[in-house]
């Protein structure tokens, strides 16, 4: 085929990854097939942008001629340095993937959801809402091929990395790598208190045992209420989504803002001159739209507090949420907002006063 021809000759680096990815993609759109789960690509999700990271990081390890057809291997059209030497910029966003991967590996595990029996709750939620045609080419073309797809891009900024000098790491790695360490453990906390409530909301019962900066004391109010506001839930409505998009543009951020990179154009010229950033672009899109239909579905399971919660605390960026404070004291209605939101003595599916 041209493409597998153009690829292998102008841009050998990616031949095994996109030959993974593709059958990634196949494999997963079967499974959702012949189990009727489309939650194929998140049991993956975990494991896939380690893969590809790990593969890039680590070209000299592997062998020139894959001894079978989907073993990683390094072609000899690369040029001697990805061949021979290692980046330390690659080695350094692998082991910051490497961890992230264990992260979300212990939290997809404790939740059941490697389970082939287990769903993610919005796809059935969305089966009721379009035809079954309709969600089969969605499963198709989003959950099978686009989702892959993404998983393969998050991958790409190594592949920069290694494609540039392979010099010491600098200062800006030192303190990029910082902040994703730092990204990664807050959003761990983050993880561990929705665990934490979810326990108690269903169990009726605080769990001693939970991880530190997850011991919140939850009280029967916050079970009724339905939903975390308390902890880092209590400053941003999704505070693991956003160390989530946070640590993938830090990823994006290492080898574009290091001293070998090529002097980006800024601001932008042109929709080519983005392309270096389409990674963490591309993520945050999903999750943005994500968010959105995930809380439409909160919003009508718990339709009045949901709303409070809203106007009160910010969907990512928690410097906001004082300032939706700040709006709904002026507007004089901060105390009955406040209520439903953080208040001991307000339902769910209470009426706002």
């Amino acid at each position: 085929m041209d493409f597998w021809r153009v690829l292998t000759n102008e841009a050998p680096m990616f031949v095994w990854p996109v030959k993974f990815c593709v059958a990634m993609t196949v494999a997963t759109y079967v499974l959702s097939i012949i189990t009727g789960n489309v939650s194929q690509v998140d049991r993956v999700w975990t494991f896939l942008p380690t893969i590809y990271t790990v593969y890039y990081a680590l070209l000299p390890l592997w062998p020139s001629v894959a001894p079978t057809f989907f073993f990683p291997y390094t072609p000899d059209a690369l040029a001697a340095s990805a061949r021979e030497t290692y980046s330390p910029r690659a080695l350094l966003m692998a082991s910051l993937v490497v961890i992230w991967m264990f992260r979300l590996s212990y939290n997809t595990w404790r939740r059941g959801l490697f389970s082939f029996k287990d769903e993610d709750y919005r796809w059935e939620i969305l089966r009721q809402k379009i035809s079954p045609f309709l969600f089969q080419v969605f499963n198709l073309t989003f959950i099978a091929i686009a989702q892959n797809i993404i998983l393969f891009l998050l991958g790409l900024p190594a592949a920069r990395a290694v494609a540039q000098p392979h010099t010491p790491l600098s200062t800006s790695d030192y303190i990029l790598g910082t902040l994703g360490f730092l990204t990664i453990l807050t959003e761990f906390v983050a993880d561990n208190q929705q665990y934490s409530f979810q326990t108690c909301k269903h169990s009726g019962r605080l769990n001693p045992n939970d991880w530190p900066g997850a011991r919140i004391l939850w009280t029967k109010h916050d079970a009724e209420r339905g939903f975390a506001t308390r902890g880092l839930w209590a400053w941003s409505r999704h505070p693991n989504f956003l160390c989530e998009q946070t640590f993938w543009i830090i990823i994006t951020l290492i080898p574009i803002l290091s001293p070998d990179s090529p002097k980006l154009d800024f601001p932008p010229t042109s929709l080519a001159s983005l392309t270096p950033f389409l990674p963490c672009l591309v993520l945050c899109s999903l999750f943005f739209s994500s968010t959105i239909f995930s809380e439409s579905i909160s919003k009508a399971k718990y339709p009045v507090a949901y709303a409070a919660y809203q106007e009160r605390v910010a969907m990512f960026l928690p410097l906001l949420t004082p300032v939706w404070g700040a709006l709904l004291s002026i507007q004089g209605r901060k105390k009955s907002v406040d209520a439903l939101v953080y208040g001991t003595g307000s339902k769910g599916k209470g009426k706002a006063e």
